[in-house]
């Protein structure tokens, strides 16, 4: 298998799949020179440290601009699969931009679920076993909100 040094800017496609209880994780970024969907690129990733993985898997969303950097590994004829770029680096240059919400939508941040209602700003927090986290006052504390909670911090009361 051949490695090309690459360091890249794309959207990440869709949300990261965890590997080995978290440590690594694997997703797909999206990348255009000329952001004309014709020239865009499919990348499969992959990364192995636990720190960008514990990153993609708790704080990126889909739509987040995203630069990677680490090696596009080419598979000679006889290697099953295709290319796939093993990510050493992460930078999240642009948040996705906020989606305009007609109805209530469950989401996912991690392991944890949160439900946006366009009705109200606040936003309930749960884990996906179902344990009340608590409420974020709006879209830009749930961070804050999880962390807490893994903190082992009492929620904070709205």
């Amino acid at each position: 298998m051949t490695a090309i040094p690459l360091v890249l800017d794309g959207y990440l496609d869709e949300l990261p799949v965890p590997d080995d209880g978290g440590l690594t994780a694997r997703f797909r970024v999206i990348s255009s020179p000329t952001d004309d969907a014709t020239d865009e690129t499919v990348f499969a990733c992959r990364t192995a440290d636990p720190h960008l993985a514990h990153a993609l898997l708790n704080l990126m969303q889909p739509g987040d601009l995203l630069r990677i950097g680490g090696h596009l590994a080419l598979p000679c004829p006889t290697d099953e699969g295709g290319p796939r770029m093993n990510v050493d680096a992460l930078e999240l240059l642009a948040p996705a931009p906020a989606r305009h919400l007609a109805e209530m939508v469950l989401d996912r941040y991690g392991s944890y679920l949160v439900v946006f209602d366009p009705d109200v700003d606040t936003v309930p927090v749960f884990t996906e076993s179902g344990t009340w986290v608590g409420t974020a006052e709006h879209a830009d504390t749930i961070t804050d909100l999880i962390r807490a909670h893994e903190a082992g911090s009492p929620p904070p009361t709205p």
